[in-house]
């Protein structure tokens, strides 16, 4: 039964998916209504799991297991407490968005298709929260990630196909390096699954094996494990948009339509974060070097991304990079958890509660920006001023994704990003706690731009202004209100009883993350505690007017605009990866082609003149073949008896060349192949027949 219930859940998109493209083929209406009910039933089905099998128990929560032979090693899928919450977010998430899509994508192009990509991907991405094993996980990973490819190419303008062509080549290197990095542990350990591995290396360290062992007959050394698992790390460290191989989330952001932002940043995202902490807590949970290469790219992703979000003068580029930087937030926890050792549960409670919050963030924040752009069609800040100035429902909505994200209490960032610093506090470094400080006010700094921008400032045309005025509460459908209210209570009331919820919810994950669990409750509201969000507050607030307010804008007449300060040149898509991969490594290996090329005439040249000399032919024919030179010879010769000049030797032979070109063309086609198969199934089946 769990395995029928499990795939049930797993195919019904994909089966969704295409009844939804074929009902879209005769009528919209059976388009949308059949996405909407697929993806109401995804949630239905996840919430009715959630609340029947994962009931809290002494023990942990009850695992449903199920696989399915063949595709290679076979599809192994499991639901634990972890999977069991990210597959109901998941599903919620895609489910806020698809109510919101209907009137987003009112009067657009390529409805049809995009819906068919909406829901496989739902489907590929249940696929990789429910995978037991990696290589089921590689599987519907690049599934998920060909098919957004559509998502991020959907308008197919100039910018949306050049980010889309990024995005592709992101995922499809890094699917590459991933698939390379599943060879090396199937040959280290015999298995991909996720906790046999994690009970398989468990094992060799308590026998004390590492650095060196041998399991099943393979060597297990300290450097091939870092090797696998760094090849593992930048596969899923390039979905998820950690540095440096964030170079595609902000154009493909940026270009997507704003649902699929929205799911871009809130679920595939994690999608990638969803691998790192599986290779984390499988392979290396208590490795210090891998926990010091996770806190490093964690800190660069984090700085990076908020400085991006700063200098941004687009709304939606700002969300983009600001998910970066929370990715990086993400990771610091991650690298916290592996070098905090037994004593990781604060580290494992806050990674997780701030993944799951960061998706409720992104999903309101983007899906706010997707209703400004598709009331008003831009997107620049500049030109945005004074939009929700009198629209308080979207100031409520658009606030409550702002203060979640900055972490200001009682919001539900504020718990999540107090367990995180609280992690780095016990790791007692406080160089990392104070960039973490700074990352917070970064987030508070460039929040509280688009704020004031979106809904303090007055627009400087009068007109533009008046028009916005004039939108009102009303500027959307009713139901595209109640999809932006539901993507932001849940921010509210998380952050309003962390004890009774958000605990809860972490409980969910300790055992997939490898925590330790957490002995004493935490009082999020203590001074303490609160000490560091007023540190970030207070850095945010000196960013804002110190920098913002000054140097990252400009006079243009009578008026101040924002100005885009960011160096072109500086940008590491167009400075380094594309020079390389397009210019570069052509380069080099069309140079090595052409020499290996060279070199092997050159060496059949010198062996043709030194050990194969080419022997003469004793007698080679002009045209023709022995046959027709037999049979035009004979004829010539009759002819000479009657005393008649001939030439069949000539007539034969170009008989025989044209036969010859026909049959080569004959055989080159595709109809000469299928007529071949064609014969050769008739004489299999008279043999059958025959015997």
């Amino acid at each position: 039964m769990e395995r029928y219930v499990l795939f049930l859940l797993l195919l019904l998109p994909f089966a969704g998916a295409f009844v939804s493209y074929l009902t879209g083929k005769k009528e919209e209406k059976g388009r949308i209504l059949t996405t909407e009910l697929t993806v109401i039933l995804e949630f239905v089905g996840f919430l009715l799991l959630t609340l029947t099998f994962f009931a809290l128990r002494a023990g942990g929560f009850r695992q449903m297991h199920a696989a399915c032979p063949g595709f290679g090693l076979g599809l192994h899928l499991c639901l634990d407490g972890f999977r069991c919450l990210y597959c109901l977010i998941t599903a919620f998430l895609w489910l806020i968005a698809t109510l919101f899509m209907r009137e987003y994508f009112e009067g657009g192009k390529h409805q049809n298709r995009f819906s068919f990509f909406w829901l496989v991907t739902l489907g590929a991405t249940v696929g990789v929260f429910l995978s037991a094993d990696l290589y089921t996980v590689f599987l519907f990973f690049e599934v998920m990630s060909f098919t957004s490819y559509v998502w991020v190419a959907h308008d197919e303008t100039k910018a949306a196909l050049r980010a889309g062509s990024t995005y592709l080549a992101v995922a499809v290197i890094g699917g590459l390096v991933m698939l390379m990095g599943l060879f090396l542990l199937y040959d280290m350990f015999g298995t991909l699954n996720i906790s046999e591995l994690s009970r398989r290396v468990v094992l060799l360290r308590a026998a004390n094996a590492l650095p060196l062992s041998v399991s099943d007959g393979c060597a297990v050394s300290r450097t091939r494990l870092y090797l696998a698992g760094g090849c593992l790390l930048f596969g899923f460290g390039a979905k998820a948009g950690a540095f440096p191989l964030h170079i595609w989330l902000p154009r493909a952001y940026q270009a997507s339509p704003a649902p699929a932002s929205a799911l871009l940043s809130g679920v595939l995202s994690k999608a990638g974060l969803f691998g790192v902490i599986a290779v984390t807590s499988s392979l290396l949970l208590y490795d210090r070097g891998w926990g010091n290469f996770l806190l490093l790219i964690g800190i660069a992703t984090l700085l990076l991304g908020a400085v991006l979000a700063l200098f941004s003068v687009d709304l939606k580029r700002t969300l983009a990079c600001s998910s970066i930087s929370q990715i990086g937030f993400i990771l610091v926890g991650i690298g916290m958890m592996v070098l905090l050792g037994t004593k990781n549960g604060i580290a494992a409670r806050g990674t997780l509660l701030h993944m799951v919050n960061h998706s409720l963030f992104k999903l309101t924040l983007f899906l706010a920006a997707g209703a400004v752009f598709e009331k008003t069609h831009r997107l620049n800040l500049n030109e945005l001023r004074g939009f929700g100035r009198k629209n308080p429902f979207f100031q409520a909505v658009f606030l409550t994704g702002a203060l979640g994200i900055c972490g200001i209490p009682p919001f539900s960032g504020y718990i999540s990003k107090t367990l995180l610093h609280e992690a780095i506090a016990e790791s007692q470094a406080g160089a990392v706690e104070w960039i973490f400080l700074i990352g917070g006010g970064f987030t508070v700094a460039y929040m509280l731009k688009l704020y004031v921008a979106l809904c303090v400032e007055k627009n400087p045309d009068a007109q533009r202004q008046k028009e916005y005025d004039e939108m009102g509460t009303h500027f959307l459908t009713r139901k595209s209100r109640a999809a932006l209210a539901a993507s932001a209570l849940p921010i509210l009331l998380l952050g309003l009883f962390p004890h009774l919820i958000m605990d809860r919810l972490a409980m969910f994950g300790e055992g997939f993350l490898g925590s330790s669990g957490v002995e004493e409750q935490i009082f999020y509201y203590s001074f303490a505690n609160l000490e560091g969000i007023l540190i970030s507050v207070g850095i945010g607030l000196f960013l804002y007017f110190g920098v913002v307010r000054t140097l990252l804008m400009k006079k243009e007449g009578e008026r101040r605009v924002y100005a885009d300060r960011w160096p072109a040149w500086l940008d590491l898509e167009e400075l380094l990866y594309r020079p390389v991969l397009c210019t570069l490594l052509p380069l080099i290996a069309g140079s090595a082609a052409r020499v290996l090329d060279r070199l092997t005439d050159g060496i059949i040249v010198l062996l043709r003149r030194t050990v194969y000399r080419d022997s003469p032919i004793p007698h080679e024919r002009s045209e023709g073949n022995w046959l027709t030179d037999t049979l035009g010879t004979a004829v010539d010769d009759a002819g000479k008896i009657f005393h008649r000049k001939t030439d069949y030797k000539h007539r034969f032979a170009v008989l025989y060349e044209n036969l010859s070109e026909s049959g080569m063309i004959i055989g080159r086609s595709l109809s000469f192949g299928l007529f071949m198969a064609c014969i050769g199934l008739i004489l299999t089946l008279l043999y059958l027949l025959i015997s």
